[in-house]
């Protein structure tokens, strides 16, 4: 990472394509990220349209101001062409990434999250040299924990975790890459 200018790629799957998230996208996503049902466990809805296109146009860059993270993220748009969500990426110089992702609740118990997630990790280990991907989630978050767990993510014992700073209401996930 001796650069800042990182070029994504459009990951293309057979129910969803992941798009790189642009500011343009921020009409679009609020409506995906006002659904109430999305926040049951933590965070809260976008406050405005605006306030939502000047943060995704800080992530346009692709990378922390000082070029030692990746900050990848793609919306999740479905063959009809309507958006479902988003998925993200943070990878360390490490070949650590933390990742994330939010559905909006209409399109929960569909595949789209696993499916989007599998692509999103496939994508990070083929082309940011990822081994290991590490989800920090509130512990309540069963529905995380279940799609998780169905992509080959380990649950961390307790002391193994704290090196991800968890707070006392989180629980870490993590799933080791095969090298690329």
């Amino acid at each position: 990472m001796t650069h800042i200018e990182v070029t994504m790629n459009t990951l293309r799957t057979p129910i969803c394509t992941l798009v790189p998230m642009l500011a343009a996208h921020a009409d679009e996503m609020f409506d995906v990220l006002s659904d109430p049902a999305i926040y049951e466990f933590e965070n809260e809805s976008p406050r405005s349209k605006e306030r939502l296109a000047d943060h995704y146009r800080r992530l346009e860059g692709r990378a922390s101001p000082d070029g030692q993270q990746y900050w990848l993220n793609w919306v999740i748009r479905l063959s009809p062409g309507e958006l479902a969500g988003y998925v993200q990426a943070t990878v360390l110089k490490s070949g650590i990434s933390y990742i994330a992702y939010e559905l909006n609740s209409n399109f929960w118990r569909q595949g789209i999250g696993s499916n989007a997630v599998s692509a999103m990790i496939t994508e990070l280990n083929s082309t940011y040299a990822v081994h290991t991907c590490v989800a920090v989630l509130k512990t309540a978050n069963f529905r995380s924990m279940a799609l998780l767990t169905s992509l080959g993510f380990d649950l961390v014992e307790k002391t193994e975790a704290e090196q991800f700073e968890p707070e006392s209401d989180e629980s870490v996930m993590i799933k080791l890459l095969s090298q690329a």
